[in-house]
């Protein structure tokens, strides 16, 4: 928005404008009434309406140049009108700094404009800075709020684009401290966002302008060069576009040809990325050829191709798959004259539309042509419902960003469904992006994957061409590992959604045990019923906790952030105002098993509690270890030895957070152990000791060597995999009898 380019908030008051300055602007707006010859009487008296609104409101505000500020919103109009868009955008356009800068409330806007202009303009301004700590978190709410306002309503993002490049335009007149982070911003969201939506034009010159403000002496070094190189190949250009004119000429094909510079930005990061000279960058220049047909693009192929030899592996066909962003173009290099690579695009006109207009494509030809319009309605349609998917799961609006963000980037793999569907995906994407792809119930319940017929592991990057099939498995689950390397922001907002609900399910059971056992020690012997009869009950419990729900306040139990035993007290209180009585026998006995420091009684472990029930790293409990546990901040029940030194000192500190737990008969899984295995420094006794306790059934986690010179002997330390101590002994006694191993033990916490 133009405040980005304001000192303070660059609305800045100022005497009256002078004569002239008012006079400029007037001509600006009338300029901009002549390009609205699209539009009916009805609509332009709209507009105008706007107009005098806006000037009205921004009345003393300057611009940095001296310029009357509402030059600014008629720009934005002037770029809107030039993508035909209708009369609501451009009053939204004229209108969008209306409520951030002049005090203008969205109930006064529906007023007079109407609901649908207001929606637009809130959508475009950003929110309150004193709701915000920093300045990051103050953008990643106020861009949730455009891109969501944006995926209802996508003139939002059109109205917004068209601001961000006047801002850029004019950007020379802002503070020059100010140039890099408003052209980092630029260049690392609009400009995606842009292209994204498949605004090419707009895209290519958000690029060059950041380059120009963020690089200022690269991009005018640059700039000289090109201007050199375009001098001396003019002649050569010249007559590449006569011979191709000629050649189609002789073919009977109507063309319209364009010769095409790549921008400064795209050689220069070109450069960058391959290591380059501005020497060996070769395809600087290049003709886009307009012909009638989808099939004359293809004999229009075939005619350069008889005339210039093509270069292997330069061939890219995106009319048959098209890019993610809706681009169609064949795309050849051949080998011109003099041995210059040039670079040739072939498409029909309404695909150069799109290319050039992505969305915008919709205004820009709604009479003319229904098949483009059909064409632009789908870019990035699925891209934007993928917003208001993630943002249904992603409640932070950081996070959110963060999987917005992911989805930016233009680059794509093309593969296949095993019944020869195409999917477009990012490149980079794993095969659980593809899973969630096609469905999220897929994606949920993936446990193996085959690419053209062989089995991968799950993180295998997808090349193009790729055959895909998904292997699933109703008790399969997303795995917190995945997101370590799927690439796709709907992949990642569906595993965190998964997991979260996951979580929030198991505190939830896990904070109804221990207030069951807290109320145990008040002489109760079972949690009250969420039933009629305990409704008042309740609610008086919610409201001294300060919860919504009753199922929010056990949550919140399981997670550390209430204590089940000051819940207990009230909750016991508030019966006994009902004439609960507590149990006399109950009550002596919790009180004399608390009478070892620990406030409750034992919770049952069997190793299936998974994020509700951690076991702490610094001790590694396993079933047959006498156990506590410590109820942590936020972090659910972290389990410790009794002789673990981290747990002892967390006692003394806080021992009202302390719970007794006690292992079930069968737990269902293997428990992770620490073992320490002094060795001989012979040959091949890692192996040997490696196979000793695969023998004695213990799974190796980790394994870590002693980082010192070679000496006679040194310290294996081992993470295994056993069932109980009974079991742990067993592997150690198996290790001990293996060959050059002198000495092994479990490790143990220094207290």
């Amino acid at each position: 928005m133009s405040a980005v380019v304001k000192p303070q908030s660059e609305a800045r008051r100022s005497p009256q404008p002078s004569p002239a300055a008012l006079n400029a602007a007037a001509a600006s707006f009338a300029a901009l009434t002549d390009r609205l010859d699209y539009l009916g009487t009805e609509d332009i008296e709209l507009v105008r309406r706007a107009y005098r609104f806006a000037d009205e409101a921004h009345l003393g505000q300057l611009r940095n140049s001296g310029e009357p500020y509402i030059t600014h919103p008629i720009a934005v109009a002037a770029q809107c009108a030039e993508w035909k868009l209708d009369a609501q955008a451009l009053m939204a356009a004229l209108l969008h700094d209306a409520i951030e800068d002049c005090g203008v409330t969205k109930s006064e806007l529906i007023e007079r404009f109407g609901a649908p202009v207001a929606e637009l303009v809130d959508g475009l301004t950003k929110l309150d800075k004193l709701r915000f700590n920093t300045r990051e978190e103050n953008q990643a709410e106020s861009f949730r709020k455009m891109l969501l306002a944006m995926a209802r309503d996508v003139r939002v993002i059109l109205v917004k684009l068209a601001d961000r490049t006047h801002n850029m335009r004019t950007l020379d007149d802002a503070p020059r401290e100010k140039w890099a982070r408003i052209s980092r911003e630029t260049l690392e969201i609009y400009a995606p966002i842009a292209h994204r939506l498949g605004l090419n034009q707009t895209y290519r010159e958000l690029q060059d302008l950041s380059f120009r403000h963020l690089r200022p002496w690269r991009y005018a070094v640059l700039a000289k060069a090109v201007a050199k190189a375009r001098g001396r190949r003019r002649d050569l250009i010249q007559k590449v576009q006569q011979e191709v004119e000629n050649a189609f000429a002789a073919s009977e094909m109507s063309v319209r040809i364009a010769g095409r510079e790549k921008t400064l930005y795209s050689i220069y990061r070109k450069m960058v990325e391959k290591h380059l000279s501005f020497a060996q960058v070769t395809d600087i220049y290049g003709f886009r050829l307009i012909v009638p047909t989808v099939i004359s693009c293809y004999t229009g192929l075939g005619i350069l191709h008889q005339m210039y030899k093509p270069l292997p592996g330069k061939f890219k066909d995106h009319i048959a798959i098209a890019k993610l962003n809706g681009y169609q173009s064949l795309h050849t290099t051949l080998v011109g004259p003099a041995g210059v690579n040039i670079e040739f695009q072939l498409r029909t006109e309404a695909m150069h539309v799109v290319a050039e207009s992505g969305v915008a494509a919709h205004w820009l030809y709604k009479a003319a042509d229904p098949a483009t319009v059909a064409t632009s309605d789908r870019l990035g349609a699925k891209w934007l419902q993928s917003l208001l998917d993630i943002q249904d799961e992603t409640r932070d609006a950081a996070e959110f960003w963060d999987h917005v963000k992911v989805d930016l980037f233009p680059d794509a793999v093309y593969v296949f469904t095993p019944k020869s569907q195409i999917m477009a995906l990012p490149r980079g994407a794993t095969v659980v992006d593809f899973a969630y792809a096609i469905h999220s119930n897929i994606g949920d319940h993936t446990s193996a994957a085959r690419i053209n017929g062989d089995q991968v592991p799950l993180r295998t990057e997808l090349k193009n061409g790729d055959v895909v099939e998904i292997i699933t498995a109703p008790v399969s689950t997303p795995n917190p590992a995945w997101l370590g390397f799927v690439r796709t922001g709907r992949a990642r907002s569906k595993i965190r959604h998964y997991l979260k609900t996951l979580a929030h399910a198991e505190s939830e059971g896990l904070g109804e045990k221990l207030l069951a056992q807290a109320l145990r020690a008040e002489g109760l012997g079972k949690l009250p019923e969420d039933d009629a009869d305990h409704q008042q009950v309740w609610e008086k419990l919610l409201r001294f906790t300060g919860n919504r729900t009753r199922s929010e306040l056990l949550t919140d139990i399981g997670l550390g952030k209430r204590i089940a035993s000051i819940v207990a007290k009230r909750l016991m209180a508030l019966l006994a105002e009902r004439g609960a009585k507590p149990d006399a026998l109950m009550l002596s006995r919790e009180r004399f098993a608390a009478s070892d420091g620990v406030s409750q009684g034992a919770v049952t472990l069997d190793g299936s509690e998974n994020s509700s029930v951690r076991f702490a790293l610094c001790c590694r409990p396993i079933p047959g270890d006498p156990i506590v546990g410590y109820l942590g901040h936020g972090e659910g029940l972290v389990v410790h030895t009794e002789e673990c030194g981290v747990g002892q000192r967390l006692r003394y500190k806080d021992s009202e957070r302390f719970f007794a737990v006690e292992w079930a008969d069968d737990p269902v899984r293997t428990f992770e152990a620490g073992v320490v295995i002094t060795v001989r420094n012979d040959k091949g006794v890692l192996a040997r000791v490696a196979a000793a306790l695969a023998d004695a059934e213990a799974d190796i986690t980790h394994v870590e060597m002693a980082d010192e010179t070679p000496q006679d002997s040194t310290d294996l330390r081992f993470v295994i995999a056993v069932r109980d101590r009974t079991h742990l002994e067993a592997v150690l006694r198996a290790v001990r009898r293996t060959s050059s191993v002198l000495a092994a033990a479990r490790m143990i916490p220094v207290p």
